[in-house]
């Protein structure tokens, strides 16, 4: 007796190799049937056996393609159809798009294979694809994901490529992006003059990498937008690329051609490693220590024992880095602080007083993407996301519905991202940048409409930040009253708490939580500097109950950027000598003129941070965001929690006090106590702080969030100290920085958490 069943598969479904699958599944346990995309995800109509039909199911469920998430599946029996074989259909879209987008896939090791070998016909094909691996959402216009709805449609197939994608067996079968040396993305190498230099292709990376060698700079193209990379063991040439690009200390990332020799030279955890050759192919932030290898390690990473690497994620990178067989920097290709360039004549406009070669292409990325960048703390092996962007975005899958309200939320200032719930789907954009900047804050509108086109839905409602001065904000009210919709503002520091609630699905509780929400910056409800909260929740009741005791807020956005000004802020004794070392005696003047009519004040832990970094003299002026805050945690090799000690008494129901816990520290800089013994004490205060707010308030649940969580060592201490009663909560699959925000601000609303005061 042969029945008919419908299965609807949803989540990221589609470019993932998801029908072939099925088609190969099907055919394998001879079932007949079809299978198609939807603008829900992938319904297949399947005829056989019942018995047959509910194992396909079974297998299919447990055992889905490698790089598919299924979020929600069903089995229906439908009225009998009889099908000839089971076959692949034209997708067909009758509604609006409601599913998971796909993010870009690292090269996988099938296709590696082939890249190397010279009997492939995809030898040494720089942009070798296939269903498990290759650009997705830097390649999207619209969904759902066939070869037509991206950019990869300017280039027809040849017959071989035609033959691979309709041939079930192969492992092309329905890849969207398939093509080949014949059909496909072509190369093309110029001087910074724009002159095209002619290369046989079968020299054009030996041609490259002749040029690397030799201290040259070379602009690439690669699927995401373009990387600057240069020779990693030339200091020559690192401290060129630094200057050019207006980076003066920020650490460079760098591309090891293999794992084996990141290996030989780096020691790396079993999760860095995994991590390392995940499909979103991050860039890790590993240990230097102990390294004796070619590379220019202090000009790669200026002051630190940290270095960011990855690994080949494209073929093109792959071709590269194998010819070279030594480390590049492969920073992104832009001039410091402005977004990655994605288009062949704005990079030539833009970075040709950079790069003395440019390698583009000529496929159009229509979404361009910096690399994600992931840090392990070295005791717990906790993973901290420091930048969310190519292979993860613009998914957030761990989402439940439960409105049917259409929500952007428009995120910060700092580390934009835009989030947005058009359907039944959260989506959450790729890291954008700093709004200040002018071409950032272009990206930032530009992704609006991109996600407004693609879902063809405008938000009903708008969400944003409640400082006042953010490019966010005003671009939210131009944008409301657009649409005529209603904006709300959130208060940052409560949507970084909801973001590490909604990440372990904790809004919902009616047990209390203590939300501690530590960072530099962010406007505060009583029109103060907040950054350094403690805040509690319960039954979507979010109130602040304690923090940092407040001190002087001096020469605005100055003070951030500034570590010897929180130094100045927070320094009682205005006589101490060091403070002529920081500043001129006219400065002296002025601040302290300043600090006397100042009625701006700040609760901030980032600025506290600061402050002890420019006393130790590890940073005076940033550099770039955070140094002072990086510098201070890279001065400590190791700690001994028994041999630490706090700077801060009991907690009592007034604020933490700031005040105390600075005279504490300058009193050891003072009496001449080891550098590193202080910045160990400075972490073990701010980790048993948190434990004490706790039990002063009865609270066994904590939530952690804000750029300060950052700070791995920090979050190691914490996961230390945590008592046995207590539970610990940070953020998982976001960063703690202001990436969070715009989700924070979703959910934060979703629960009525801002009607509820």
């Amino acid at each position: 007796m042969l029945s008919t069943f419908e299965i609807i598969c949803t989540g990221r479904v589609q470019g993932v190799g998801f029908r072939p699958f099925v088609n190969k599944l099907a055919l394998s346990m001879e079932l007949s049937g079809t299978v198609s995309n939807n603008e829900n995800g992938v319904i297949i109509v399947i005829t056989g056996p019942v018995k047959k039909i509910h194992e396909f199911y079974d297998s299919l469920i447990k055992n889905p393609p490698p790089v598919s998430k299924i979020k929600n599946h069903k089995l229906r029996e439908i009225e009998y159809q009889l099908f000839d074989g089971f076959r692949i259909i034209p997708s067909v879209t009758k509604r609006k798009l409601n599913l998971a987008l796909t993010p870009d896939f690292g090269i996988c090791r099938e296709c590696l294979k082939e890249i190397d070998n010279e009997e492939n016909r995809r030898f040494e094909y720089p942009f070798i694809t296939c269903v498990n691996c290759g650009p997705r959402w830097a390649v999207t216009n619209t969904f759902p994901f066939e070869r037509v709805n991206t950019t990869v449609s300017d280039f027809e197939m040849c017959h071989q490529c035609e033959t691979e994608y309709s041939d079930s067996s192969n492992r092309r079968f329905h890849s969207q992006t398939n093509s080949c040396s014949d059909c496909g993305i072509q190369l093309s190498l110029e001087d910074n003059k724009a002159n095209r230099i002619l290369v046989k292709e079968k020299d054009l990376f030996k041609e490259i990498s002749g040029h690397i060698k030799q201290g040259k700079i070379l602009a690439l193209k690669n699927t995401g937008g373009y990387l600057l990379c240069c020779d990693a063991t030339n200091r020559e040439v690192v401290n060129r690329l630094r200057r050019l690009k207006q980076r003066p200390k920020k650490p460079f990332a760098v591309l090891y051609p293999s794992i084996e020799l990141l290996q030989r030279e780096l020691e790396i955890s079993e999760v860095q490693e995994e991590s390392l050759q995940s499909v979103e192919r991050p860039i890790v932030i590993v240990s230097s220590k102990g390294y004796k290898g070619p590379l220019a390690l202090q000009e790669l990473a200026p002051g630190l024992s940290q270095l960011g690497v990855m690994l080949p994620y494209s073929g093109i990178l792959h071709l590269l880095a194998k010819e070279m067989n030594s480390p590049l920097v492969a920073t992104s290709g832009n001039i410091h602080g402005s977004p990655v360039i994605s288009d062949i004549q704005t990079a030539r406009d833009l970075i040709s007083g950079v790069a003395d070669y440019f390698l583009h292409h000529n496929l159009e990325i229509s979404n361009a993407q910096d690399d994600s960048v992931i840090k392990y703390s070295f005791k717990n092996h906790q993973k901290v996301l420091f930048r969310r962007a190519r292979g993860f975005a613009p998914n957030y899958l761990n989402f439940k519905k439960q409105h049917e309200l259409k929500i952007m939320a428009l995120g910060a200032h700092l580390k934009s991202t835009i989030a947005f719930i058009p359907n039944d789907y959260l989506y959450l954009s790729q890291y954008l940048g700093n709004l200040d900047h002018y071409e950032v804050y272009r990206r930032f509108t530009e992704t609006v409409n991109v996600f407004k086109k693609i879902f063809k839905e405008d938000p009903d409602q708008l969400l944003c930040d409640k400082h006042p001065s953010y490019l966010s904000t005003h671009f939210a009210l131009e944008l409301a009253e657009k649409l005529s919709v209603p904006k709300h503002e959130i208060q940052h520091h409560k949507a970084h708490f909801a973001s590490v609630l909604a990440e372990h699905d904790l809004m919902h509780s009616n047990e209390e939580i203590l939300g501690v929400v530590w960072d530099g910056t962010g406007y505060g409800e009583d029109g103060h500097i907040w950054g350094g909260e403690f805040f509690s929740y319960k039954n979507s009741y979010m109130k602040r109950v304690n923090h940092f005791q407040y001190f002087n807020w001096m020469a605005g956005d100055k003070m951030s950027r500034e570590p010897r000004l929180s130094l100045f802020s927070l320094n009682e004794d205005q006589d101490a000598d060091f403070l002529r070392t920081k500043f001129s005696d006219q400065e002296l003047k002025i601040y302290e003129k300043l600090k006397k009519a100042n009625t701006l004040k700040t609760s901030s832990v980032g600025r506290l941070f600061d402050a002890v970094a420019s006393l130790l003299d590890l940073c005076d002026v940033n550099s770039y965001e955070g140094e002072g805050a990086i510098l201070l945690e890279n001065a400590i090799d190791d700690y001994e929690l028994k041999n630490l000690k706090s700077y801060t008494p009991n907690v009592n129901e007034n604020s933490i006090p700031t005040q105390y816990i600075w005279n504490e520290i300058y009193k050891d800089y003072y009496n001449g106590e080891d550098r590193k013994a202080i910045i160990s004490n400075f972490l073990f205060t701010l980790a048993t702080l948190i434990f004490n707010v706790a039990r002063f308030y009865k609270i066994k649940k904590i939530v952690c969030s804000g750029g300060v969580f950052q700070n791995t060592t920090l979050v190691d201490m914490i996961i230390d100290l945590l008592p046995e009663d207590m539970e610990l909560y940070l953020n998982k699959d976001l960063s703690p920085n202001d990436e969070n925000i715009a989700y924070g601000q979703l959910f934060y609303h979703l629960h009525g958490t801002d009607q509820k005061r």
